[in-house]
């Protein structure tokens, strides 16, 4: 029986903090390289090319890519206030940010 090693795989699901103080998520197999890609402005029309200088504020590893592209998926709809509660580790305020608020007068049913 032969026995096959297998490779080791890490995807990265990153934030940037550009010029502007915006924030980028990506999704990458190698971060080092894609954030020197961003910060040299390799492709002139991306939305990091146009908010340079940009820096690596936070890195999560993930084991499989189907994880990577869900999560970041998910950040990417959250608010810079949540990005950056969770970029700062303040987790009590990303938990405050994370409730859903109602506008008055609107009750929310529980079979919804």
């Amino acid at each position: 029986m032969k026995l096959v090693k297998r490779k080791h795989h890490q995807y990265f699901v990153y934030i940037l903090l550009c010029a502007d103080d915006s924030y980028y998520v990506g999704v990458t197999n190698d971060f080092r390289v894609r954030t020197l890609q961003h910060e040299a402005g390799e492709n002139e029309r991306s939305y990091t090319a146009q908010r340079l200088p940009v820096k690596m504020v936070y890195l999560e590893v993930h084991k499989y890519i189907n994880d990577a592209i869900k999560r970041e998926k998910n950040l990417k709809t959250w608010t810079h206030a949540k990005k950056t509660a969770l970029i700062d580790g303040d987790f009590d305020k990303l938990r405050q940010l994370a409730k859903k608020k109602y506008p008055t007068g609107i009750v929310k049913s529980s079979k919804d």
